[in-house]
């Protein structure tokens, strides 16, 4: 951003002033000698009119969006009967990393129903590291994965892994999950806008915020009514967690920019003794509910044991943290 001062203003006085609005500046000489301020990224979120109304100052130029669609998105998004977002009490949705089988998924289902979640979670198609790794039950598991859903009245978020799968999961999903590892795949990102439905949008593991608005910007641009950001973690130089779980964009997006964020702290931390503590912190910044990974058995967990709540575990951190639970049944066994 940059502003323009009226010619003959004292400069010092008009940084004064914009610096007691949080912004900070650096003057520089614009066209024919005018006296320009820039104004650095970390500073606040100021109203263009509240800065021309700032005496001594003669014009602000902003940079044209590269994600207009996005800025024009609410704090909230309907999806199914469920608002997400806004003033809406914050969601939790929860199930395995994978689906394995009928029989688990079925299970989850009910144990999430009962704590009051909205969305069943599972991954049909697995995206590893390691290409011998567990990559899901496939078109089997969605069926599975919506049948169980609709047994215990939730909503589903899977993961679509390619343009080819889109197709099948957005028949089976209500919310269109794009992974982390295909945050940058343009083409898969506008599939899944053209498949009509909503569609959550994780942070890529490297992904400043600019390209995952942008990421999400494709989404709309290729047709989805609605996005949802999922904040999984970022990569970090330290190994003690999985990832680096970056609050700082939950709140840069809820507060800012006005945006419902998702936060899945089971990515984020990779173990599941800090995923209490960092869900709490993640409501706090204004994340509009929680991905969490729930297993009944982590220790033999196709993929991602180590980061899965037990059902006991993540009942007791549900009572804590979502309102509508002192309503559920409770759970016996």
């Amino acid at each position: 951003m940059i502003v323009t001062l009226t010619e003959g203003v004292d400069a010092g006085i008009v940084r004064d002033a914009l610096a007691a609005l949080g912004l900070w500046t650096s003057p520089f000489e614009g066209r024919r000698g005018s006296v320009q301020l820039f104004v650095h990224s970390h500073s606040g979120d100021v109203d263009r009119d509240a800065l021309l109304s700032v005496p001594g100052v003669a014009d602000v130029s902003e940079p044209a969006s590269r994600h207009p669609r996005v800025d024009a998105l609410s704090a909230s998004v309907k999806i199914g009967d469920v608002v997400v977002g806004g003033d809406a009490d914050p969601v939790l949705m929860a199930g395995p990393c994978s689906v394995e089988s009928e029989r688990g998924i079925h299970e989850a289902a009910e144990r999430v129903a009962r704590l009051g979640g909205r969305f069943l979670r599972g991954g049909a198609y697995k995206p590893r590291t390691s290409p011998y790794d567990f990559q899901g039950v496939g078109t089997t598991a969605l069926r599975w994965l919506r049948e169980a859903a609709d047994a215990h009245e939730l909503l589903v978020v899977t993961e679509a892994l390619s343009e080819n799968s889109v197709d099948a999961v957005a028949e089976v999903a209500d919310l269109v999950q794009i992974g982390s590892r295909n945050m940058h795949n343009g083409a898969l990102l506008d599939a899944a806008g053209r498949s009509g439905r909503p569609v959550l949008v994780k942070r890529g593991m490297a992904a400043t915020v600019e390209e995952w608005l942008s990421a999400a910007e494709y989404c709309l641009a290729g047709g989805a009514p609605s996005v949802l950001f999922c904040e999984r973690g970022i990569r970090s130089f330290d190994d003690r967690t999985r990832n680096l779980l970056d609050l700082g964009s939950v709140a840069l997006l809820r507060h800012v920019h006005g945006l419902p964020v998702i936060v899945d702290p089971s990515h984020g931390l990779g173990r599941r003794d800090l995923i209490p503590a960092l869900s709490r912190a993640a409501i706090a910044a204004g994340a509009a509910g929680l991905l969490i990974e729930v297993h009944p058995d982590p220790g033999h967990a196709l993929s991602d044991g180590p980061q899965a709540l037990t059902f006991d575990e993540i009942e007791s951190l549900a009572s804590d943290l979502f309102t509508p639970l002192s309503f559920a049944v409770p759970l016996t066994g």
